[in-house]
């Protein structure tokens, strides 16, 4: 079954020269009918699929996982107030979640954006992961160059340190993701395919071919 109907799109496309709360207030039952609760029953039927294979997300609720529409202005000089797409993040801890440990997904006039990984990490858990992968390489790399996971999201990413411990040097010249000071993954499609009827496998498909990067990370740091 589709999720979204074609109203959905046009919400954001009339949005984008129109970014304002007048508009918004004038516009806000489109926004309600044909973003917003369907996006909020899309959520809830994503965590009860996961839920079927893993207990951990029974407990959800789409409101733990939803961000808002509204964007924080306070520390930025655009004060445009609207994201110019929808997201959530199905996760254990939801929102809460200092990394997805999960699936993060956006839905927009631009594209249709999945992603997964670790990017929130402190000092430690840096540490800590650094030195696994240097300790055992071969396994770090049969996580991310599972044929699946090259397949759907390409290449592990982020951005790097260009000093690390001296004792990480060595591994770091056969490793290169060892300067990394996070490591995500994302997979871009489309915004046609909002539409689709199969949009939820689409993104419970993601979510299974980026679980052998996940359980490597999940092994290391509490999250």
């Amino acid at each position: 079954m589709a999720f979204f109907k074609h109203e959905f799109l046009d919400f954001f496309i009339e949005l984008a020269p129109n970014n304002n709360k007048d508009w918004f207030d004038l516009n806000r039952k489109r926004y309600e009918d044909f973003v917003k609760e369907p996006f909020k029953k899309f959520v809830t039927h994503i965590i009860s699929k996961l839920a079927e294979n893993d207990p951990s997300f029974s407990e959800l609720e789409a409101k733990d996982c939803i961000f808002r529409i509204n964007r924080d202005v306070r520390f930025t000089k655009d004060k445009i107030p609207y994201k110019m797409m929808v997201s959530a993040v199905v996760a254990p801890n939801g929102k809460k979640s200092k990394a997805v440990n999960g699936v993060y997904f956006e839905l927009g006039p631009e594209h249709l954006r999945i992603y997964g990984g670790v990017y929130e990490i402190d000092k430690e858990d840096l540490l800590i992961v650094r030195e696994a992968i240097a300790k055992d390489i071969p396994k770090f790399q049969k996580a991310y160059l599972n044929p699946e996971f090259v397949e759907v999201f390409g290449e592990l990413r982020g951005d790097k340190n260009k000093i690390i411990p001296k004792d990480l040097k060595e591994a770091a010249n056969k490793e290169p993701l060892i300067f990394n000071k996070h490591w995500y993954f994302y997979t871009t499609f489309k915004p046609e395919t909002i539409l689709d009827d199969n949009l939820d496998e689409i993104i419970l498909n993601c979510y299974k071919a980026g679980r052998p990067v996940e359980l490597y990370f999940n092994e290391l740091i509490k999250r």
